[in-house]
C-alpha cells in the first residue's frame, strides 16, 4: 500500500512539474509570457514531452541553446534548420523575439541517466 502511495506521489510530482512549463509564470515579464505561450503551442510538439512515456522529437531547449545567443535563436526560429521548419511566415518578428526571450529564462535540464549496461555474464551467455 505504501509503495503505491509513493508511486502515485512521484507521478503527480512529475505531472505538476511538466505542467508548470505550460502555465504562465509570475516571474516572467509580458514578452517572456507571450514567448512561453507561443513556444508551448507551436514548438512544444517537438521540443517538449507531453507525457513521461512519449518520444521527444527535438532537443530540449534552454538558455544555453545555440550558445546562449539570443540573436542566433531568433534567426533559427525564423529561418529553421534542415530538420526544423522556419516560422518567419507563421510569426512576426516581435513574436519570434518573444520566444527567444522566453528561452533565455529556461534553465538547463540535467541530462537523463544513462541506460544500465549489460552485465558481462549476460553477454557471455549469448
Amino acid at each position: 500500500m505504501m509503495r503505491h502511495i509513493c508511486a502515485a506521489s512521484a507521478i503527480l510530482a512529475a505531472l505538476v512539474t511538466g505542467a508548470s512549463a505550460q502555465q504562465p509564470n509570475a516571474q516572467l515579464n509580458d514578452t517572456q509570457q507571450l514567448g512561453q505561450s507561443l513556444f508551448v503551442q507551436s514548438c512544444g510538439v517537438c521540443h517538449l514531452k507531453p507525457q513521461l512515456t512519449s518520444v521527444q522529437f527535438a532537443p530540449v531547449l534552454s538558455r544555453e541553446s545555440l550558445g546562449g545567443q539570443e540573436d542566433v535563436m531568433r534567426q533559427v526560429i525564423a529561418n529553421g534548420t534542415p530538420r526544423m521548419p522556419g516560422f518567419k511566415h507563421h510569426f512576426d518578428q516581435t513574436q519570434i523575439a518573444a520566444i527567444a526571450a522566453y528561452l533565455k529564462t529556461v534553465p538547463v535540464q540535467q541530462a537523463a541517466a544513462p541506460a544500465p549496461r549489460a552485465r558481462q555474464n549476460d553477454r557471455d551467455a549469448d
